[in-house]
This record gives structure tokens, C-alpha cells and sequence, in this order.
């Protein structure tokens, strides 16, 4: 079990999870759990199991051993990506996918077409008030309003990022996931993406991999930080950074090196 309080009210609970690629134990016997509305980073060195914890959660990889459990009791274990999404956790992956040839806004409606079940299968169906409310709040959210006519593709990259975290936020995931999002980033960007995820953190579940530990410093409430498939340890920033174990393994290496 990882410190902190008991998984009782978490969010997301992986419980003993182990994924096996062939021998090599990307995730061995893995316990990590978030709570509610939980801004958390997870740092660690090359292999350490960061990029396996989201396709554990997010249903693309399927765990050999161990439950992971969403929410009021639901086990995602054995279902799939578009189900998993269904339920409530959005992902974000490290380099953008938004539609290059739509408009900002015409993205966001096609990701809450996405959302809808088959109500609305077509960026021409009609929405309702409530989601066009919703679809403002979120453009208003990302900083991208006064862009929301402009084609996606003309986007610098940080606002691609930005779009794209908007498209899961209109999604209305209970849990964001989170993939370097500050690669490639000017500095003002950077410092515009965490303002950005500590207000989604607001209302719902953020976990973020990271390897910009300036960054991370920036954003973090508690850092859990990855090692050989397992949690090495875990808590405020302060704490992880003066931590002899973590020295070694990941804040010692060049800061290049990709997390």
C-alpha cells in the first residue's frame, strides 16, 4: 500500500497490479490510488512503468494480475478503451490529436458528439443550450475563446495541447489523464498549462506524468514517483526531492532523459 489515507473514497485504486510484456515486469505488483478532485504528478526514470500506469487505467493494456477500480466500485479490468472513457476518465496524450482542418470549437463539439452516446453523430446536429454553455465555459476555461473560429491546424503547440485537454474536459471525465503535457512548450505556455490543470483540478481528477521537475514543482500537491514497476515513494514535493532513494534512481540524471 502507497502512503497516504485509506482507498476507501479514491477515485482510481490499483491493487497489486503486475503487467508482464513478455518477461519484463512494466508494472510488478503495483498499489496506487487518487482521491477526489486530486492534482497528482508521477515522476520517474526510463521504464519505470509511468506510460504503462495510464494504458493500465485507461484500458489499453490489460494487467496480467491485480484490480483497478473506478470510482463506486467498478473494475475496469477486461473492459475496453471506448467503455472505459464512457465511465468517466479521459486521456491526453503527450503529442496533440486535435482535428487540424476543423475550427476550435467545431473539435469540442465533436468530442461531446463523441461523448453522446449516438445523439448527436454529426458536428451538424443541433445542441442543446446546456451544452452550448458548456462548449463557451470550456473554451473560456483553455484560453482559446476569441479562437474558437479559428482552424485548429493554425494553432501554435501549446494551444493544440490546450485544445486537447479541452476536448476531454467537454467530455465531462471525472478522471484527466495527463502525458507530459509541457514538452515542447515556451515557458509562458508552461506557465499557462499549469494554471490550467490546477483550475481543472477544481472539479475533478488530474493525474499527470511528468519529467520537467521544474514543472512539477510549479503544479504539484503530491508527486508519487515510479521505479522498476513499483512506487519507490510518494508526498509533497519537499519531501520527495531531499528523499536519498530518489536522488538516485531519477533526480540525479540528466534532466533530458526522457521520464
Amino acid at each position: 500500500m502507497t502512503v497516504g489515507a485509506s482507498p476507501g473514497g479514491s477515485i482510481i485504486y490499483l491493487e497489486d497490479v503486475t503487467v508482464d510484456f513478455d518477461g519484463f515486469k512494466a508494472l510488478n505488483g503495483l498499489n496506487f490510488y487518487m482521491d477526489y478532485k486530486e492534482l497528482r504528478v508521477v515522476i520517474g526514470p526510463n521504464g519505470a512503468g509511468k506510460t504503462t500506469l495510464l494504458d493500465v487505467i485507461s484500458g489499453k493494456v490489460r494487467p496480467s494480475a491485480g484490480r483497478v477500480i473506478f470510482g463506486r466500485n467498478i473494475d475496469l479490468v477486461g473492459r475496453r478503451e471506448n467503455e472505459i472513457a464512457g465511465l468517466g476518465i479521459g486521456r491526453k496524450f503527450q503529442t496533440p490529436s486535435v482535428f487540424a482542418n476543423l475550427m476550435v470549437r467545431e473539435n469540442l463539439e465533436l468530442a461531446l458528439a463523441r461523448s453522446s452516446k449516438g445523439v448527436f453523430p454529426t458536428l451538424k446536429a443541433r445542441l442543446s443550450g446546456e451544452q452550448r454553455e458548456r462548449l463557451d465555459a470550456t473554451l473560456d476555461s483553455i484560453g482559446l475563446l476569441g479562437q474558437a473560429g479559428t482552424r485548429a491546424g493554425g494553432l501554435s503547440h501549446g494551444e493544440k495541447q490546450w485544445l486537447e485537454i479541452g476536448m476531454v474536459m467537454v467530455q465531462d471525465a471525472e478522471l484527466l489523464l495527463v502525458d507530459e503535457p509541457v514538452a515542447g512548450m515556451t515557458d509562458e505556455e508552461t506557465e499557462k498549462t499549469g494554471r490550467l490543470l490546477e483550475g481543472v483540478a477544481e472539479e475533478r481528477a488530474v493525474l499527470v506524468i511528468e519529467h520537467d521537475m521544474e514543472f512539477v514543482r510549479r503544479i504539484a500537491r503530491t508527486v508519487t514517483v515510479l521505479h522498476e514497476g513499483g512506487v519507490l515513494c510518494e508526498g509533497p514535493v519537499d519531501k520527495i526531492q531531499s528523499d536519498e532513494r530518489v536522488m538516485e534512481v531519477y533526480l540525479g540524471r540528466s534532466r533530458d532523459a526522457d521520464a
